[in-house]
Protein backbone atom coordinates (compact mmCIF):
# COMPACT_ATOMS: atom_id res chain seq x y z
CA UNK A 1 0.00 0.00 0.00
CA UNK A 2 1.15 3.54 -0.72
CA UNK A 3 0.99 6.03 2.11
CA UNK A 4 -1.94 7.55 1.50
CA UNK A 5 -3.66 4.68 1.64
CA UNK A 6 -5.63 5.43 -1.40
CA UNK A 7 -6.70 3.24 -4.65
CA UNK A 8 -7.47 3.85 -7.85
CA UNK A 9 -8.46 1.85 -10.90
CA UNK A 10 -7.85 3.11 -14.48
CA UNK A 11 -8.96 1.19 -17.22
CA UNK A 12 -6.48 1.78 -20.49
CA UNK A 13 -3.66 2.50 -18.70
CA UNK A 14 -0.66 1.04 -20.77
CA UNK A 15 -0.58 4.57 -22.95
CA UNK A 16 -1.80 7.65 -24.13
CA UNK A 17 -4.72 9.77 -21.48
CA UNK A 18 -4.74 6.43 -19.84
CA UNK A 19 -1.02 6.23 -18.97
CA UNK A 20 -1.14 9.79 -18.07
CA UNK A 21 -4.00 9.39 -15.76
CA UNK A 22 -1.87 6.38 -13.85
CA UNK A 23 1.27 7.98 -13.94
CA UNK A 24 -0.72 11.42 -12.22
CA UNK A 25 -2.49 9.28 -9.85
CA UNK A 26 0.68 7.58 -8.82
CA UNK A 27 2.53 10.98 -8.51
CA UNK A 28 -0.40 11.70 -5.41
CA UNK A 29 0.34 8.57 -3.48
CA UNK A 30 -3.02 6.69 -5.31
CA UNK A 31 -2.00 2.60 -5.27
CA UNK A 32 -2.84 2.19 -9.10
CA UNK A 33 -4.25 -0.83 -10.76
CA UNK A 34 -4.28 -0.78 -14.33
CA UNK A 35 -6.58 -3.06 -16.41
CA UNK A 36 -5.14 -3.77 -20.31
CA UNK A 37 -3.53 -5.63 -22.43
CA UNK A 38 -0.50 -4.13 -22.13
CA UNK A 39 1.38 -2.84 -18.79
CA UNK A 40 2.03 1.00 -18.27
CA UNK A 41 4.53 2.21 -20.37
CA UNK A 42 8.06 3.41 -19.26
CA UNK A 43 6.93 2.64 -16.00
CA UNK A 44 10.08 3.14 -13.62
CA UNK A 45 10.13 6.42 -11.32
CA UNK A 46 10.34 4.84 -7.58
CA UNK A 47 6.98 6.75 -6.74
CA UNK A 48 5.68 4.70 -9.41
CA UNK A 49 6.04 1.10 -7.99
CA UNK A 50 2.95 1.18 -6.29
CA UNK A 51 1.11 0.33 -9.76
CA UNK A 52 -0.07 -2.90 -10.63
CA UNK A 53 -1.38 -4.21 -13.77
CA UNK A 54 -3.66 -6.82 -14.80
CA UNK A 55 -3.70 -8.04 -18.35
CA UNK A 56 -6.86 -8.20 -20.36
CA UNK A 57 -8.31 -7.80 -23.58
CA UNK A 58 -11.20 -5.40 -22.96
CA UNK A 59 -12.81 -6.91 -26.32
CA UNK A 60 -13.01 -10.02 -24.91
CA UNK A 61 -15.79 -10.66 -22.49
CA UNK A 62 -14.57 -13.83 -21.80
CA UNK A 63 -11.22 -12.18 -20.67
CA UNK A 64 -13.30 -9.36 -18.84
CA UNK A 65 -15.56 -11.28 -17.25
CA UNK A 66 -12.77 -13.55 -15.68
CA UNK A 67 -10.92 -10.13 -14.60
CA UNK A 68 -13.83 -8.86 -12.62
CA UNK A 69 -13.23 -11.22 -9.59
CA UNK A 70 -9.83 -10.13 -9.20
CA UNK A 71 -11.12 -5.90 -9.99
CA UNK A 72 -13.46 -6.45 -7.20
CA UNK A 73 -10.71 -8.10 -4.79
CA UNK A 74 -8.23 -5.34 -5.64
CA UNK A 75 -11.12 -2.58 -4.05
CA UNK A 76 -13.13 -0.85 -2.60
CA UNK A 77 -11.64 1.46 -4.96
CA UNK A 78 -11.27 5.72 -3.91
CA UNK A 79 -11.23 6.25 -7.94
CA UNK A 80 -12.08 4.31 -10.76
CA UNK A 81 -11.44 5.95 -14.30
CA UNK A 82 -13.24 3.66 -17.13
CA UNK A 83 -10.91 5.45 -19.71
CA UNK A 84 -10.30 2.37 -22.49
CA UNK A 85 -10.69 3.18 -26.00
CA UNK A 86 -10.35 2.12 -29.18
CA UNK A 87 -11.45 3.79 -33.11
CA UNK A 88 -12.03 2.92 -36.59
CA UNK A 89 -11.94 4.86 -39.26
CA UNK A 90 -13.26 5.08 -42.67
CA UNK A 91 -16.24 4.50 -44.69
CA UNK A 92 -18.52 2.77 -42.36
CA UNK A 93 -19.32 -0.03 -45.28
CA UNK A 94 -15.03 -0.64 -45.61
CA UNK A 95 -14.78 -1.36 -42.28
CA UNK A 96 -14.88 -4.86 -41.45
CA UNK A 97 -17.94 -5.84 -39.19
CA UNK A 98 -15.05 -7.15 -36.31
CA UNK A 99 -13.68 -4.11 -36.00
CA UNK A 100 -17.00 -2.00 -35.50
CA UNK A 101 -18.06 -4.43 -32.78
CA UNK A 102 -14.72 -3.98 -30.87
CA UNK A 103 -15.18 -0.51 -30.67
CA UNK A 104 -18.57 -1.04 -29.52
CA UNK A 105 -17.32 -4.31 -26.49
CA UNK A 106 -14.51 -1.87 -25.86
CA UNK A 107 -15.55 1.48 -25.32
CA UNK A 108 -19.64 1.18 -24.41
CA UNK A 109 -19.83 -2.71 -23.14
CA UNK A 110 -17.02 -3.03 -21.39
CA UNK A 111 -16.74 0.48 -18.74
CA UNK A 112 -20.66 -0.04 -18.23
CA UNK A 113 -20.19 -3.93 -16.88
CA UNK A 114 -16.97 -2.32 -14.77
CA UNK A 115 -18.89 0.41 -13.50
CA UNK A 116 -22.05 -1.84 -12.82
CA UNK A 117 -20.10 -4.46 -11.31
CA UNK A 118 -17.84 -2.56 -9.08
CA UNK A 119 -20.79 -0.71 -7.61
CA UNK A 120 -23.30 -3.84 -7.01
CA UNK A 121 -20.31 -5.28 -5.12
CA UNK A 122 -19.36 -2.62 -2.93
CA UNK A 123 -15.17 -2.34 -4.37
CA UNK A 124 -16.26 1.51 -4.46
CA UNK A 125 -15.77 3.40 -1.07
CA UNK A 126 -18.42 5.53 -0.06
CA UNK A 127 -16.94 9.80 -1.05
CA UNK A 128 -15.68 7.78 -4.13
CA UNK A 129 -16.17 8.33 -7.74
CA UNK A 130 -16.49 7.11 -11.50
CA UNK A 131 -15.07 9.19 -14.16
CA UNK A 132 -16.49 8.03 -17.53
CA UNK A 133 -14.20 8.96 -20.75
CA UNK A 134 -16.60 9.97 -23.33
CA UNK A 135 -15.24 12.33 -26.04
CA UNK A 136 -16.06 15.84 -27.81
CA UNK A 137 -17.72 14.14 -30.30
CA UNK A 138 -20.49 14.00 -27.75
CA UNK A 139 -21.07 17.34 -29.21
CA UNK A 140 -21.41 16.96 -33.10
CA UNK A 141 -21.34 14.33 -35.77
CA UNK A 142 -17.88 12.60 -36.55
CA UNK A 143 -18.28 11.41 -39.92
CA UNK A 144 -15.51 8.91 -40.72
CA UNK A 145 -15.81 6.87 -37.18
CA UNK A 146 -19.74 6.77 -36.70
CA UNK A 147 -19.05 3.10 -34.42
CA UNK A 148 -16.35 5.05 -32.37
CA UNK A 149 -18.93 8.66 -32.01
CA UNK A 150 -21.81 6.04 -30.79
CA UNK A 151 -19.81 3.77 -28.56
CA UNK A 152 -18.69 7.11 -26.92
CA UNK A 153 -22.57 8.76 -26.95
CA UNK A 154 -23.77 5.50 -25.45
CA UNK A 155 -21.28 5.67 -22.74
CA UNK A 156 -22.20 9.17 -22.03
CA UNK A 157 -25.95 8.30 -21.81
CA UNK A 158 -25.21 5.55 -19.31
CA UNK A 159 -23.32 7.38 -16.61
CA UNK A 160 -25.73 9.67 -16.98
CA UNK A 161 -29.02 7.25 -15.91
CA UNK A 162 -26.49 5.78 -13.38
CA UNK A 163 -25.89 8.39 -11.27
CA UNK A 164 -28.53 8.24 -8.88
CA UNK A 165 -27.76 4.70 -8.21
CA UNK A 166 -24.44 5.94 -7.33
CA UNK A 167 -25.21 8.82 -5.32
CA UNK A 168 -27.27 6.23 -3.37
CA UNK A 169 -23.82 4.93 -2.17
CA UNK A 170 -21.97 8.11 -1.83
CA UNK A 171 -20.35 7.57 -5.21
CA UNK A 172 -19.81 10.36 -7.70
CA UNK A 173 -20.29 9.84 -11.32
CA UNK A 174 -18.47 12.08 -13.75
CA UNK A 175 -18.34 12.33 -17.64
CA UNK A 176 -15.56 13.47 -19.29
CA UNK A 177 -15.42 14.76 -22.86
CA UNK A 178 -11.76 14.97 -24.25
CA UNK A 179 -11.11 16.67 -27.58
CA UNK A 180 -8.24 15.46 -29.80
CA UNK A 181 -5.34 14.33 -27.66
CA UNK A 182 -1.40 14.63 -28.54
CA UNK A 183 -1.12 10.54 -28.49
CA UNK A 184 -0.14 8.11 -30.81
CA UNK A 185 -3.93 6.59 -31.22
CA UNK A 186 -5.42 10.12 -32.27
CA UNK A 187 -2.35 10.15 -34.76
CA UNK A 188 -3.08 6.78 -36.14
CA UNK A 189 -6.56 7.83 -36.62
CA UNK A 190 -6.35 11.31 -37.58
CA UNK A 191 -5.87 12.70 -41.45
CA UNK A 192 -2.48 12.26 -42.65
CA UNK A 193 -0.80 15.82 -43.09
CA UNK A 194 -3.28 16.70 -39.73
CA UNK A 195 -1.11 19.16 -37.09
CA UNK A 196 -0.51 17.08 -34.02
CA UNK A 197 0.65 20.30 -31.66
CA UNK A 198 -2.75 21.35 -31.86
CA UNK A 199 -4.19 18.77 -30.46
CA UNK A 200 -3.93 19.06 -26.05
CA UNK A 201 -1.62 17.50 -24.02
CA UNK A 202 -2.76 13.69 -22.69
CA UNK A 203 -1.04 14.61 -18.93
CA UNK A 204 -3.15 18.11 -18.86
CA UNK A 205 -6.24 16.53 -20.10
CA UNK A 206 -5.96 14.39 -17.40
CA UNK A 207 -5.00 16.75 -15.12
CA UNK A 208 -8.33 18.84 -15.47
CA UNK A 209 -10.15 15.90 -15.62
CA UNK A 210 -9.26 14.40 -12.49
CA UNK A 211 -9.80 18.12 -10.92
CA UNK A 212 -13.15 18.01 -12.10
CA UNK A 213 -13.85 14.15 -10.75
CA UNK A 214 -12.38 15.25 -7.25
CA UNK A 215 -14.87 18.24 -7.35
CA UNK A 216 -17.22 15.97 -8.26
CA UNK A 217 -18.81 17.62 -11.16
CA UNK A 218 -21.55 15.83 -13.72
CA UNK A 219 -19.54 16.67 -16.09
CA UNK A 220 -15.64 17.75 -17.45
CA UNK A 221 -14.65 19.38 -20.44
CA UNK A 222 -10.97 19.88 -20.18
CA UNK A 223 -9.66 23.25 -21.92
CA UNK A 224 -11.54 26.91 -23.41
CA UNK A 225 -11.19 25.54 -26.90
CA UNK A 226 -13.22 22.16 -26.19
CA UNK A 227 -15.48 23.85 -24.35
CA UNK A 228 -15.86 25.79 -27.23
CA UNK A 229 -16.46 23.23 -29.81
CA UNK A 230 -19.01 21.90 -27.54
CA UNK A 231 -21.34 25.33 -27.35
CA UNK A 232 -21.17 25.06 -31.05
CA UNK A 233 -22.28 21.38 -30.99
CA UNK A 234 -24.95 22.59 -29.14
CA UNK A 235 -26.21 25.74 -30.88
CA UNK A 236 -25.39 25.38 -34.71
CA UNK A 237 -24.99 21.45 -34.86
CA UNK A 238 -25.74 21.32 -39.15
CA UNK A 239 -22.58 23.70 -39.56
CA UNK A 240 -20.09 22.31 -37.29
CA UNK A 241 -20.97 18.09 -38.80
CA UNK A 242 -20.10 19.62 -41.92
CA UNK A 243 -16.95 21.31 -40.60
CA UNK A 244 -16.16 17.66 -39.92
CA UNK A 245 -17.25 16.41 -42.33
CA UNK A 246 -15.02 18.15 -44.59
CA UNK A 247 -11.61 18.02 -41.75
CA UNK A 248 -11.94 14.38 -40.95
CA UNK A 249 -13.81 12.62 -43.64
CA UNK A 250 -12.87 13.92 -47.08
CA UNK A 251 -9.64 13.53 -45.75
CA UNK A 252 -9.43 10.27 -44.59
Amino acid sequence: MSGSGKRALVTGGSAGLGLAFVRLLAAKEYDVLSLDRDKPAGVEDAREAAIRHIGCDLSDRAQLDQALGELVAAGPFDLVVLNAGINATGRFENIDLSSHLNVLRVNAEAPMIIAARTLEAGALKPGGAIGFISSLSHFTGYPGAASYAASKDALAVFAASMRKVAMARGVTVTVAFPGPLRTAHAAQHAPKGADASKRMDPSKAAELILGDLAAGRKSSIPGRANRAVALAGRLTPKPLTALMRRLIYERL
